[in-house]
């Protein structure tokens, strides 16, 4: 009841974010239950199932991803003082984050199970009812102990996620909170990328996919380990972006800009990592692409969408977390004299020089991964 009342009272844009999150649940909860849906129509295709139900774990990631995001900003469960005197201290903020992350999912896995069975033609009287029940095996009973396990899956997973990622952890000291190292996560990124061009190479060496999976196994298996190399080295690469601003002789604005990228850079390094990966991805689809081909349905479209919206959205969710964590240093600054133009064009040369790193990278990665696809 505490976590409802924390929900309905909070700004309609934190309302907002957390209906994209139950959208995007619902596009999760569809995918999921298609993949039922073809597997109860063809048993015959147990390894297409399987392959399909692979693909529904990147936007499933994706999604869990951003929902973490949108708890992470949430105003509602933010420590703040007094809370500890009425029972509310981080660990119980830290339950009421899970509770509302779950809460979300579970709304979007429910609109998704109501618009299944719409389409199948159980639910009449609506619009487009059984417009889809020949691809949604219709003429077969839903299993619904598997429904309800698959639909569970995304919210349990986001709720657990959003708990770890928000669990109370050990304060660090004021003077050493600024002389950390830089993140070290950047050449076992590099590895990781390496190993997943590898193996994208290897897979497709092979046969292409066969009974309805549009890629083999292995492209899928790769990409996630260049995805992942991607996110590792996203910190490091945005440390040292932050260090390419301050070097040769710089100036005040160069200098602050440089400093805010080293010190977001585990915040903001990450999403945008996962995102430059969504990106090299894009960039091979798009030259791979055949008009003619019939390899991609609308499933996968709205998989892809769903991918590329989420992780953006998390992105831009970081980035307002990041800019939320420095509003008393920028409330400093202007406290000091600082003009508002320069906190702006610092904001620019952050903007600039992550461009100027991260579009080159996604570009070359996904080059390198359409080549041996193309063959």
């Amino acid at each position: 009841m505490l976590a409802l009342r924390l929900v309905r009272g909070t700004h309609p844009v934190v309302q907002l974010r957390r209906l994209a999150v139950a959208t995007a649940a619902a596009g999760v909860g569809f995918l999921l239950l298609c993949t039922l849906g073809y597997a109860v129509g063809h048993p015959a295709y147990s390894s297409a199932s399987v392959l399909r139900l692979l693909w529904c774990a990147l936007p499933l990631a994706a999604t869990v991803q951003f929902a973490v995001a949108v708890a992470r900003t949430d105003p509602s469960t933010r420590p703040r003082p007094g809370l500890s005197a009425i029972g509310l201290g981080p660990a119980r903020l830290t339950a009421i984050a899970a509770a509302s992350t779950a809460v979300e999912c579970t709304l979007g896995s429910m609109i998704a199970l109501l618009f299944y069975l719409h389409l199948r033609g159980d639910i009449t009287g609506l619009p487009f009812d059984g417009a889809a029940a020949e691809l949604l095996a219709a003429d077969q009973p839903v299993p619904l102990a598997g429904a309800l396990t698959l639909l569970a899956i995304l919210p349990v997973t986001a709720a657990t996620a959003a708990g770890l990622a928000l669990r109370p952890g050990k304060p660090v000291p004021a003077e050493t909170a600024g002389e950390q190292s830089p993140p070290s996560g950047l050449p076992w990124g590099v590895a990781l990328l390496a190993v997943g061009l590898a193996v994208e190479t290897y897979a497709a060496t092979a046969d292409s996919g066969s009974d309805g999976a549009p890629l083999p196994a292995g492209v899928l298996v790769g990409w996630a380990l260049t995805a992942v190399g991607l996110a590792m080295a996203g910190p490091g690469l945005t440390h040292w972006c932050g260090r390419l601003l301050q070097s040769v002789r710089p100036g005040a604005v160069r200098l602050l800009a440089g400093r805010v990228l080293m010190d977001e850079s585990r915040r903001i390094g990450r999403p945008l990592g996962v995102v430059c990966a969504v990106g090299s991805a894009a960039v091979a689809a798009v030259t791979l692409y055949d008009p003619a081909s019939d390899d991609f349905g609308p499933l996968t479209g709205l998989g892809a969408t769903l991918v590329l919206a989420c992780t953006t959205a998390t992105l831009l969710t970081a980035a307002l977390e990041s800019k939320q964590s420095r509003a008393e240093t920028t409330e400093a600054l202007l406290r000091v004299g600082a003009p508002p133009n320069a906190l702006r064009t610092a904001a620019l040369l952050r903007a600039g020089i992550l461009l100027a790193v991260f579009v080159p990278l996604t570009w070359t990665v996904g080059a390198l991964a359409a080549v041996p696809l193309s063959g």
